[in-house]
């Protein structure tokens, strides 16, 4: 990724969702690369978002790469519900997952590229053993459930870690960081190695999220 442009991926989370296709033209508009969706259980974190049908809505508006990040218990029991409604990379959580490496090759055979995400307080060392296996690493920024929240700042260093980690075992596997992005932080998370940012809150609330985006996307490390 060194040199080009960051990757920027609204979170549809902080969306309109009384006009959705609205909202996917704006990112669209903005020069996103991706449209992240957040599936929340209410059982793996304190909030309940949506299901498969709100993935087939948002394909249907755009040709985005449509990228869900299940916060589910048991996630392989609705993968291929995912797959099937367009989502075409599927991030699972480390901490929800027991048989973790099966759940990513499960994604792989039906054709999707396979992330795993980790909360704040999980170490990136827990990742050592998949991480050839990846095509993306999310690191959450937040402790995940809710949009809208502030920064986690030691985040930047774990950031910089799983770069280091990454460029020994699996230097094509993107690093994308979910949480509290904005203008003023964006530039570090980039500058410690990060290829893609999650951006709900400051995008889609931003006076001007074209604006907003064209800083975003115009980091590089």
């Amino acid at each position: 990724m060194s040199g080009t442009s960051t990757l920027l991926a609204p979170s549809i989370l902080s969306a309109d969702f009384t006009d959705l296709r609205t909202s996917v033209a704006l990112a669209e508009k903005a020069g996103a690369d991706w449209m992240h969706c957040d599936v929340m259980d209410g059982v793996f974190v304190p909030n309940i978002t949506f299901g498969p049908f709100i993935i087939q809505a948002v394909t249907a508006c755009t040709r985005m790469i449509i990228d869900t990040h299940l916060m589910i218990t048991d996630p392989d029991r609705f993968i291929a519900d995912f797959i099937k409604a367009g989502s075409h990379q599927i991030t699972v959580h480390q901490e929800a997952c027991p048989h973790l490496h099966r759940t990513v090759q499960y994604i792989k055979s039906l054709g999707a590229k396979a992330g795993v995400s980790i909360n704040p307080a999980t170490p990136i060392s827990t990742l050592e053993s998949i991480l050839p296996d990846l095509d993306l690493v999310l690191l959450m920024s937040v402790n995940p459930g809710f949009g809208g929240q502030k920064f986690i700042p030691s985040s930047v260093e774990k950031i910089a870690k799983l770069h280091a980690m990454r460029n020994g075992m699996n230097p094509g596997m993107v690093i994308a960081v979910d949480g509290g992005i904005t203008e003023e932080n964006a530039e570090a998370v980039v500058g410690a190695g990060a290829d893609a940012l999650i951006a709900g809150t400051a995008f889609f609330k931003a006076q001007d999220p074209v604006a907003t985006a064209a800083k975003l996307r115009g980091l590089c490390r």
